[in-house]
Order: structure tokens, then sequence, then C-alpha cells
């Protein structure tokens, strides 16, 4: 089994890591395509907001079985934790792994892993979130499906997201 972490935007090389508006409609900020020989357990996610957000907010942690369309991630953005580990197996293209959707596709069925709700106070201190599972409780993403972060504000905010998987 091989450790795997992504962000909602290409690798970082010369320019430091991409931050995302979040627009002010639902939005996917990542997306991990499964293939439908391989499923993937989660370690951990999490997300940092640039500013308290004018108006409330919700970023979640979904499974589903449509795609969203969205800018596709390359194989290097897919990062091994393990330097020996090979390439992760995630399906990449526009409606595979990817970040910053531009049609979130009609989604039919969910599977919720977390949620989190941000305050629009100021002063507010959730613009950071951070989860990692406890071994017994880490979720099973399933082959063929999809794994979503979606955020929903009312006014937008930048966001920087990434998931941690096993495969």
């Amino acid at each position: 089994m091989h450790r795997y972490k992504v962000w909602n935007g290409p690798m970082p090389t010369t320019a430091a890591q991409q931050k995302v508006t979040t627009g002010t409609a639902i939005k996917t900020m990542l997306q991990i395509a499964l293939p439908s020989t391989r499923q993937i357990q989660l370690i951990s996610w999490g997300f940092t907001l640039d500013a308290v957000p004018a108006s409330a907010g919700q970023v979640e942690l979904i499974q589903t079985d449509v795609a969203a369309t969205v800018t596709a991630h390359v194989a290097t953005g897919l990062q091994p934790l393990d330097p020996n580990a090979p390439a992760s197996l995630m399906t990449l293209s526009t409606t595979g792994t990817g970040y910053t959707a531009t049609a979130e596709g009609t989604v039919t069925a969910t599977r919720t892993f977390d949620t989190n709700l941000v305050p629009p106070a100021a002063g507010a201190t959730d613009i950071n979130y951070y989860y990692q599972w406890m071994p017994d409780e880490r979720p099973i993403v399933a082959a063929g499906k999809f794994l979503r972060v979606r955020a929903t504000f009312g006014a937008a905010v930048n966001m920087t997201t990434f998931v941690t998987w096993d495969e």
C-alpha cells in the first residue's frame, strides 16, 4: 500500500502552492477519480482560506457517482509521500482527477465523509481546518467513484485544500 497527497492546484515548482477562489455557488475545489479497479482509504484532508469569509460557508468531503468538469491534474500533482512509491493510479483528465470545477454535473448519490461550517465573523479561527481519521474509522472510497472537496460560500474567498490517501 502506498500513500499520496494532492492539492487543488498544480504541483508547486518555482511558484507557491496555488489558491483558488470558491466563487459564490457550490464548487468542486478538488476531485479524485478512482478507476474501476481500485478503491482508496482516506487518511486526512483539510483546507485553508486566505481571509475570513464575508458570509457563512460550508466545505464538504464527499464521494459521488458523477464527475465534475475540472482542470486536469498531471501525474506529478498526485505526490507520493514515499519517494520510492510508484505513481498514483488515479484517473487523470478533465472529468477525472483535478481541481477548480467549471461544471458540477448532475449528482444523484453521495456519501458524506466530513463537513465543516465556516462562520463569517471578524477574527474567526475556522479559516484553517485539518482532519485526520483514526485508523479504525478511515473511510474507503469505492472503485469507480469520485471523491470531491466542495465549497459553498455566499461571497468568494480563496482556498487551498488537500486530501491524503492510501491506495
